[in-house]
């Protein structure tokens, strides 16, 4: 026991983060956009803001209606530059933004992570009580990319 124990402890610092905000979740966002915020304002690290809409939970008539989802791509587009204001406005000096279409996790793993570069990822999580015990799990959409993220993960509630 005493070998595993016996190292050196270096200083972990995360030079560049990522946060998710979802247009469904507003509380576990807000939280994890507060974590981010407050993080990287502290460490001087650059932020970057990812929101995704999600397609796939729209009814097929919203699909196939240009005008609906361009209506839906706008308000993404309008809410992910309020959380850039206030990122900005509480003192983070640099700001990225990034959107993006389909399952939140897939695309946040695939296409926004290998652009930014983050060394840390922040998320929020809905979590739901299940069978009679009522115990809380990870949601789905967090606990994807806390598995599959080649960046470290944390998880806010």
């Amino acid at each position: 026991m005493s070998d595993r124990i016996n190292f050196e402890i270096t200083p972990r610092s995360f030079t560049k983060i990522l946060v998710a905000v979802d247009e469904d979740d507003s509380n576990s966002s807000v939280r994890a956009f507060n974590y981010a915020v407050t993080t990287a304002k502290r460490l001087g690290a650059p932020l970057g803001i990812v929101s995704i809409l999600e397609v796939q939970d729209f009814n097929i008539f919203d699909t196939l209606s240009p005008d609906i989802m361009k209506k839906r791509r706008n308000q993404v587009s309008d809410d992910l530059a309020r959380y850039v204001n206030k990122a900005r406005s509480f003192g983070v000096k640099e700001v990225f933004a990034f959107t993006g279409e389909g399952k939140p996790s897939t695309v946040i793993i695939e296409d926004i992570l290998p652009e930014f570069q983050p060394d840390l990822l922040v998320c929020g999580s809905k979590t739901k009580p299940v069978t009679g015990r009522k115990q809380i799990f990870i949601g789905s959409q967090a606990s994807a990319m806390a598995q599959n993220a080649p960046c470290s993960v944390i998880v806010v509630r």
